[in-house]
């Protein structure tokens, strides 16, 4: 039975329903948005859209994506970080709490991450058949720097580098490999309009971090927000939303863009800085932060959608 620290789900759900609640699922935007804008740059770029390489990616991507999340809540289970945490804000930051809160345990949240892991494997076979072993490169990059994060021996978030990891695995590789699949070639505009993705997905860690950072040091999980504190985080957060901006800025400058696709991230730079805001005053005002969290994940769904539609609309 759930302990009332766990709001999302009752003793009586289905167990389906906790196997899927177990994935996270208001993260997966997270991984989902960035193929949808691949797979719009090369459809922009190539003759014909590959439906099928479009669903087997997406399909698989978002698959690798859960097994990633409910891996890691595994390994934050085994490291202590989420059984010390008593200042998470549910449900955005100190996992899903399914293990401490005995609604699946560990056992079965392993076995579940990994046959998630399986059905996207498959999923990647076909696409290989489909389109040939570079997506290999893709598909592998992407699933080691997700489950590198917590697991060990790298352990990435505790060296410090995990938001870059995260980043990259769910910036780069979903929006420049989408955009392969449609084109069969590498493109340099799908690169540059990966950076801001990667960046604003790596916000959207870097401000989870911000309630989970007592509960992370006692654990060793020494994350940038561990390591340097508040106010250093805050300005990281502004800095990478100032870089995303200026990413596409330059991706209007060499005519990538129009003008006008800049206002979108132009207007949410409001919200980036209320954020900023909430990070500083953690101790302060921490009911701040679950309005931050919300507003860091609508920057990069709202942008992600809206680049997506301006790509449709070329």
């Amino acid at each position: 039975m759930s302990s009332p620290q766990n709001n999302v789900i009752q003793s009586n759900d289905p167990e389906i329903k906790k196997y899927l609640l177990a994935t996270r699922p208001m993260f997966l935007t997270a991984s989902a948005l960035p193929v949808l804008l691949g797979s719009a740059i090369g459809y922009q770029n190539s003759v014909q859209f590959d439906a099928i390489a479009f669903i087997l990616a997406f399909f698989s991507v978002l698959l690798a994506h859960a097994a990633v999340n409910v891996l890691n809540d595994v390994y934050d289970e085994l490291n202590g970080t989420d059984r010390f945490n008593t200042e998470r804000i549910s449900p955005f930051t100190g996992g899903s709490r399914f293990i401490q809160d005995n609604i699946l345990n560990l056992n079965q949240m392993r076995r579940w991450g990994q046959l998630l892991l399986v059905m996207s494997a498959i999923l990647g076979i076909a696409l290989v058949a489909h389109k040939g072993y570079m997506v290999l490169a893709f598909g592998i990059v992407g699933v080691f720097l997700g489950v590198a994060y917590s697991a060990p021996p790298l352990k990435l978030a505790s060296r410090g580098i995990g938001e870059s990891a995260v980043g990259i695995g769910f910036g780069v590789i979903p929006v420049v490999g989408a955009a392969w699949l449609q084109t069969g070639q590498f493109s340099w505009e799908a690169l540059l309009l990966s950076v801001p993705v990667s960046i604003w997905v790596a916000n959207i860690l870097l401000i989870n971090e911000v309630p989970d950072c007592t509960a992370d040091g006692k654990a060793g999980k020494n994350t940038l927000v561990v390591r340097f504190g508040m106010n250093f985080t805050a300005s990281l957060y502004l800095v990478f939303n100032a870089l995303a901006l200026g990413a596409l800025l330059w991706a209007v400058v060499i005519g990538y863009l129009p003008v006008m696709a800049l206002t979108l991230c132009v207007l949410l730079f409001v919200p980036a800085l209320l954020a900023t805001r909430a990070i500083v005053n953690w101790r302060i005002k921490p009911e701040m932060m679950e309005s931050a969290i919300k507003m860091t994940l609508t920057i990069h769904a709202a942008n992600c959608l809206w680049l997506f539609g301006w790509y449709l609309m070329r």
